[in-house]
């Protein structure tokens, strides 16, 4: 059986992937296509992904105050915990949708980090990532690019959605909350995608608007129909 590829759709906040991977996933059952969809951090999962939400929601201090690394590693033992699941698929044939993989920790703990450190972060990171922990390396990462400001806005809401959110118990997130943080986040992402084999960057603004999450969807199924 041939054996299934590993999809990565990553970007900042606000910019779109769950979306364009619930368009990808009903593309793939109308072609009739074996696939899985994951999507990283797994809050509830796992204490890992507890903890994720701890430190998301400011429990453990500022993005300043704590140390990318310790976080990273909460990250990756998230991701750790569903390598056998993953594995299983694409040995399976199945193709894996994944909601963020490690190039998520690479630019949001990156952007913690000054521009000088991030290097040798990212070489941390791939060393405890796909050798000491054994993650499968993606076959393909789709990027979709956004503008910081649009991003936060999609994910803010305005402020009377806000406020509803937050009194049902949805916290602010003080990544989602930081334009700084996200600007940062997206600049290594953008590096990335100039640095790391067989990535696929999707604009997802025109003229300074945001295009339709159709339009954007047409885009990645035509860069995966050249090479499914």
């Amino acid at each position: 059986m041939k054996k299934g590829l590993l999809i990565v759709v990553d970007g900042i906040d606000g910019s779109g992937k769950t979306t364009q991977i619930n368009l990808l996933a009903k593309s793939f059952k109308e072609q009739k296509i074996p696939f899985e969809v994951i999507s990283f951090p797994r809050y509830k999962d796992n204490e890992y992904g507890r903890l994720i939400k701890s430190y998301l929601e400011g429990e453990f201090g500022s993005i300043s105050e704590t140390d990318p690394y310790k976080i990273a590693c909460l990250f990756a033992g998230d991701r750790v915990l569903a390598k056998l699941m993953i594995k299983k698929w694409l040995a399976e044939g199945k193709t894996v949708i994944a909601n963020r993989y490690v190039s998520a920790s690479k630019a949001h703990m990156g952007a913690n980090l000054s521009e000088g450190k991030r290097a040798e972060f990212i070489k941390w990171l791939d060393e405890l990532e796909y050798k000491t922990n054994g993650l499968p390396k993606e076959d393909l990462t789709i990027l979709l690019k956004i503008d910081p400001e649009v991003g936060r806005r999609n994910v803010l809401g305005p402020p009377a959605v806000l406020c509803r959110a937050m009194r049902a118990g949805r916290h602010k997130d003080i990544h989602e909350d930081n334009l700084k943080h996200q600007e940062e986040a997206g600049r290594i992402y953008l590096a990335m995608s100039k640095k790391e084999k067989n990535w696929y960057v999707v604009d997802c603004m025109q003229d300074g608007n945001l295009k339709s999450p159709e339009d954007i969807s047409e885009e990645i199924l035509n860069i995966l129909k050249r090479i499914i």
